[in-house]
């Protein structure tokens, strides 16, 4: 409740509003017949343009008094400079057009890496473009103090160049790339020293940004109950990642009952991108380890990728009761684990471009899964071996620019192509199966258009012994968002996103699908259990950025439209457009901070007119977690289509 006085506080004290901006149109010259009605258009729209002015002037009044008031020399005023912050940052007023990073630095393929000069920042004050900032304030000083800076070490460890060795090409932009999309950095530039470069051999230039890298949470639930998280993803400058999260004070009964919950996860980073992560959560009824070594795809060039983990599963879980009310369900113990290990080659294709090389990869691997059960609960708890093969084909490009779902920051935009088919067999305890599977996907970028992503994929296990279908599942998903629209300090997008599954003749005791949280209604809590076999989900939000900066959080205002159907009264119907819809409507504010490991917390106001667990389908809800996300195209390990 705290979060949502001070959002109606900050919206107070801004007017913000959602101007509306009138496209401008050509009218031919009007007929002596019909000068009377244009005559009545163009005072209509001289009305509506007039409002449009108003509005906008209203809006600029308010901002440019909130800003008069925090140059005051009073107390209050001090106060209103510390919490807000109107100064244009410097990558705003120069702007950051759309770059393809491909051929960005060709001209230095192939030279001698003679120096490599690595500039480290820290979190607060200062800037990767503007060599001048400093930090200026207590806060952003007292930040710092408590800051460990990425060491070197670390950085040289993103790099794809080493000293003395030639520049691949692309090696500059994908380093920069990479070093981006590293959990401790919020922003770096790769870039060669052009004065001093020659024919045969450069000197390269790095620069980083870090980001505040230590984060903690509290939430009160009750008297004697809430959660505490803590978490530090570059420990000691060197790229750890610790995260742990404790719940104290549950409420739960039945056996195995606990009032705690833990969960944490450690990864260390290694040279040659690769990492090892071990995690263990304790829970009622539940206790589950993972240790794991992986290397990624983690650039176009990569060669080789693959890793090795370990899982093992120790509850209790909920089945199936006698079908009276006083025992709906049972419980019954678990206990399994599994191993599971992929290796992958890729495959550079013949260039037919006289001094580029294709982009396209050609990448076969193969993986093992073993699953073994020591304590079953369900039907179809067997142990289990799948073995799978994959081949595929990929192109990868990359843009950067800014305000897609960050706050002015730069970001970097996946564009290509993937295609994959993917094969298998299983051999378990009832009866062997073949697995197939194919997947497509596509994606485009411009500055003009916006982003458009859209894929396909379909796969399915096959009964060697009567050749029937098991567990199909068909997934269907589109993400657009407009180019970047401009109103004086404003700039918003529209994002449209639709994602379907259809499950195949799914198997009892699977776990169903939802229409909850992430996988379709935003802030949804439906009444009664609804679960189904199929789902279609259409999500629409716009977004918009202002120049309103409160101790360090810019702000965001966003409206959403989510709509999802679920076949969870027809369970029989494949499609479950044939069911009444579910709806939810809601506003928003959007608070992120660009230089903490925990970035981006939400306020919204939503409404659900059918199925929510509240009477007036009202609802207030928080969240952290971007709703939206890049899909990128490197190719992962292979795999049966997931069904969620």
């Amino acid at each position: 409740m705290k979060y949502w006085v001070l959002v109606v506080g900050i919206w107070w004290l801004t007017g913000l509003g959602l101007p509306v901006p009138v496209a401008a149109q050509v009218i031919p010259a009007p007929s002596p017949d019909t000068l009377s009605s244009t005559v009545r258009r163009d005072s209509l729209r001289l009305v509506v343009r007039r409002d449009s002015l108003r509005r906008r002037f209203d809006e600029e009044r308010m901002l440019n008094s909130l800003k008069a008031y925090t140059k005051r020399k009073t107390i209050a005023g001090k106060v209103a400079s510390a919490l807000f912050n109107f100064t244009e940052r410097r990558e705003d007023r120069a702007g950051l057009d759309a770059v393809l990073l491909d051929r960005q630095f060709d001209k230095h393929s192939y030279k001698v890496v003679r120096s490599i000069n690595i500039r480290t920042l820290d979190a607060f004050g200062f800037s990767i473009t503007d060599s001048t900032r400093i930090p200026r304030n207590i806060l952003e000083k007292s930040g710092n103090a408590l800051h460990i800076k990425t060491t070197r070490s670390r950085i040289r460890q993103v790099l794809l160049f080493r000293v003395g060795e030639e520049l691949e090409p692309q090696d500059l932009s994908e380093s920069e790339r990479l070093l981006r999309q590293t959990s401790e950095i919020l922003d770096a530039r790769v870039f060669v020293n052009e004065r001093t470069s020659s024919t045969d051999s450069v000197d390269i230039q790095v620069i980083t940004k870090d980001v505040f890298s230590i984060s903690g949470s509290f939430q009160l639930r009750d008297v004697g109950a809430g959660v505490i998280g803590l978490r530090d993803v570059n420990f000691l400058g060197q790229g750890h990642q610790i995260r742990n999260r404790f719940e104290y004070g549950r409420s739960d009964t039945g056996p195995g009952a606990q009032t705690w919950r833990y969960s944490g996860n450690y990864q260390v980073p290694f040279r040659n991108f690769i990492y090892a992560q071990a995690s263990y959560l304790k829970e009622t009824r539940n206790e589950e380890t993972v240790v794991r070594l992986t290397r990624d795809f983690y650039s176009v060039n990569t060669r080789y990728a693959g890793s090795v983990s370990f899982r093992q599963v120790n509850g209790i879980v909920a089945t199936q009761g006698d079908g009276t009310a006083e025992s709906p369900y049972l419980f019954a113990p678990q206990r399994y684990n599994v191993q599971d290990a992929w290796l992958g080659r890729s495959f550079q294709l013949t260039s037919y471009d006289l001094g580029h090389e294709n982009p396209g990869r050609l990448i076969v691997s193969a993986r093992s899964i073993g699953t073994n059960f020591s304590r079953r609960a369900y039907p179809n708890d067997y142990n289990a071996n799948l073995l799978l093969g994959t081949i595929g084909y990929s192109v990868r490009r990359y843009y950067k620019d800014k305000y897609l779902f960050g706050f002015g920051r730069t970001e970097d935009i996946p564009t290509g192509t993937i295609a994959s088919l993917t094969t298998g067999y299983e051999l378990n305890e009832r009866s062997n199966r073949r697995y197939y599977g194919m997947r497509l996907a596509y994606g485009s970028y411009s500055p003009q258009r916006g982003y458009l992503y859209f894929s396909g994929d379909f796969g399915s296990y096959q009964r060697v012994r009567d050749q029937d279908w098991q567990q199909g599942s068909l997934g269907l998903e589109m993400l657009y968002f407009t180019r970047l629209y401009h109103t004086g300090n404003y700039q918003w997008r529209h994002f449209l996103w639709t994602r379907n599954v259809i499950g195949l003749n799914r198997q009892t005791g699977e776990r169903p699908l939802s229409i909850q949280g992430e996988h379709g209604l935003r802030g949804f809590q439906p009444g009664e259990l609804l679960l189904g076999s199929s789902r279609m989900v259409l999500n629409y939000e716009t977004t918009m950025f202002t120049p309103v900066s409160f101790l360090g959080f810019r702000m965001a205002a966003v409206a959403f439209a989510d709509i999802a159907w679920l076949n969870a009264k027809n369970p029989n119907q494949t499609i479950p457009l044939f069911d009444s819809p579910y709806t939810g409507f809601g506003v928003g504010l959007r608070f992120r901070n660009e230089y903490a490991a925990l970035r981006t917390f939400q306020i919204s106001f939503g409404f659900y007119p059918r199925g929510m667990s509240a009477p007036n389908g009202i609802r207030i809800f928080e969240n952290s977690r971007p709703y939206y996300d890049f899909s990128d195209f490197s190719f992962n390990q292979p795999g049966v289509v997931r069904y969620q």
